[in-house]
């Protein structure tokens, strides 16, 4: 049912883009309405047209791009304004928060200065009180000391602190819509509560209304009133969200809700050989020092760490960012110095010399939690995928490593012809997939994985998941799991390690720990992922 009074209605939207390859039609006759004081979500999969569908209609397409049919703000058509004419609505009455605050915060400046910029401009107002509103908003989104974190450039914040400072940038001017891209993709379950709970409680306070994207059902059942699925630029099913959620019917959105990843592999044999084994385990850091004879600063990113893997085991090790999991996934591949002991096969490799741990390394393969950073855009996918092939079987010919690289992509999922292709041209799932095949070409024994599914659409996660549990049974993969997603460690991993401050503070079964979970933090992060502090918020 539409809402009684529409601000923002969207009539038969339609966008284009003018490519090399001629035209693409985007979005596809998108009609929706966001009512006064609701919450409103889009969902849909990477590439559904969501995101440009909104900035079409705020005028916000890239040069090759064009929109017809209408948008009204409060019943006055704006779709196809002078940029003078929009920006008296656009971060005023209409403000958006892009997905990664990092590309849209200027790294130049202090946040506080960004967020005072929007009030300058639309307010005419002095800086003294721009700055004094741009503290009051830093701490309405619950940051920490806002009067000094007002001073702080944007790689001086965290994850979940950056996206407050972009949601108070978005409130400065009062807005009566805050269009949110992705809120809180990539961002660990505990700040993701937070920042869901946060939306909701801005909205109450300030009688806001949302409009969320999302590729995340999950979310939109926490805190959205009514839904849009989107799938290929069209909406193909609508309706109040307690309504879709429990009957939908397009089959589009019956698989977004079964996309989750379910199930649990089978455990290895109890009596399984253990092929690594940590004991007490720790990296320090040492930072500054040395000017004006100040002391450096130590941290303990790792901190006596121990554990056991077996054969075709799956450890999950999760935690907050911050916490010290990647910085133990390396350490465990040496990657990083670290004191302790590490067993790899029997042979302990951080007592190990480069030379004579070389041989080993074909044996312990990662996969990085980037895609986009960890393949060089200069190499073809099959050039990538074969690189260890000339590091440790050197005597390959060119046509047998293609060969290889092939037989890879195929595993994983890939056309072996589009090794010639290079990372640009693929999907997030298809770099993921890329990267996947680079490990397991050389045969390893063990594959750490570092965030694999993060950031990635619930349907491609669950593709992702249920790949690695084939190339695990059918190659006797042992895996160390990095993540901070539970949904997808529980139904990936035999064993959980829960890590704080560099700490295991709790391990165990992972049916048993997520069932009982004995420490506080851990409880912290699954009442997180089951959506029961947005819930609350």
């Amino acid at each position: 049912m539409p809402p009684a009074e529409a601000i923002f209605q969207l009539d038969r939207l339609d966008v284009r883009f003018d490519t090399p390859d001629g035209e693409v039609h985007a979005v596809r006759h998108v009609s929706l309405e966001v009512g006064a004081g609701e919450t409103v979500a889009i969902v849909g999969e990477s590439g559904s047209g969501k995101t440009q569908t909104v900035l079409a209609a705020l005028g916000l397409l890239a040069r090759n791009g064009r929109a017809t049919g209408s948008v009204r703000y409060r019943g006055e058509e704006i779709l196809g304004r002078p940029p003078a004419e929009l920006n008296r609505l656009r971060g005023v009455k209409i403000t958006m928060i892009f997905q990664e605050p990092m590309t849209s915060l200027d790294p130049l400046f202090p946040i506080g200065y960004q967020i005072e910029e929007p009030l300058i401009y639309h307010k005419r107002i002095s800086r003294r009180d721009a700055r004094k509103r741009a503290i009051e908003l830093l701490r309405l989104v619950g940051i920490q000391d806002p009067d000094r974190r007002h001073a702080a450039h944007p790689h001086q914040l965290s994850g979940g602190q950056r996206q407050r400072a972009m949601i108070a940038m978005a409130l400065a001017n009062d807005p009566d819509i805050l269009i949110a891209d992705e809120p809180t993709t990539a961002l660990d379950v505990t700040i993701q509560a937070q920042i869901l709970a946060l939306l909701a409680e801005l909205k109450h306070r300030l009688g806001m209304s949302v409009l969320l994207i999302t590729h995340d059902l999950g979310i939109v059942s926490r805190i959205a009133d009514r839904i849009y699925v989107m799938r290929a630029g069209e909406i193909v099913e609508s309706g109040a969200t307690a309504t879709v959620v429990a009957a939908p019917q397009h089959p589009y959105t019956r698989m977004l809700l079964a996309a989750e990843p379910t199930g649990a592999k089978p455990a290895p044999p109890s009596d399984a050989p253990i092929l690594l084994e940590a004991e007490s385990v720790s990296v320090t850091f040492t930072l500054g020092g040395g000017l004006l004879g100040r002391p450096p600063l130590v941290i303990r990113a790792v901190d006596r760490v121990t554990l056991r893997l077996r054969h075709a085991q799956t450890i999950g090790i999760v935690g907050e960012s911050g916490s010290g999991k990647s910085t133990l996934g390396r350490a465990l591949l040496r990657l990083v110095d670290a004191e302790g002991r590490v067993r790899f096969i029997g042979r302990d490799i951080l007592a190990m010399d480069r030379r004579d741990l070389q041989p080993l390394r074909r044996e312990m393969q990662m996969v990085f939690q980037d895609p986009y950073g960890s393949l060089s855009p200069r190499l073809t996918v099959g050039e990538i995928v074969s690189e260890g092939l000339r590091v440790h079987e050197p005597a390959l010919s060119q046509r047998e490593r293609e060969s290889r690289a092939g037989a890879a992509l195929a595993e994983v999922g890939l056309d072996p012809g589009s090794r010639n292709r290079y990372p640009h041209e693929f999907s997030g799932g298809q770099r993921q997939r890329i990267a996947i095949a680079r490990a397991i070409i050389l045969k390893p024994k063990l594959v750490v994985l570092d965030e694999p599914t993060s950031a990635l659409d619930r349907t491609v996660q669950k593709q992702i998941v249920d790949l690695l549990r084939r190339l695990q049974e059918e190659h006797g993969l042992a895996y160390l799991f990095i993540s901070h997603d539970l949904t997808v460690v529980r139904a990936l991993a035999d064993y959980v390690l829960v890590i704080k401050d560099g700490r295991v503070i709790e391990e165990g079964d992972t049916d048993g720990l997520f069932k009982r979970p004995r420490s506080a933090h851990a409880r912290t992060l699954i009442a997180a992922s089951t959506g029961e502090f947005a819930a609350h918020g």
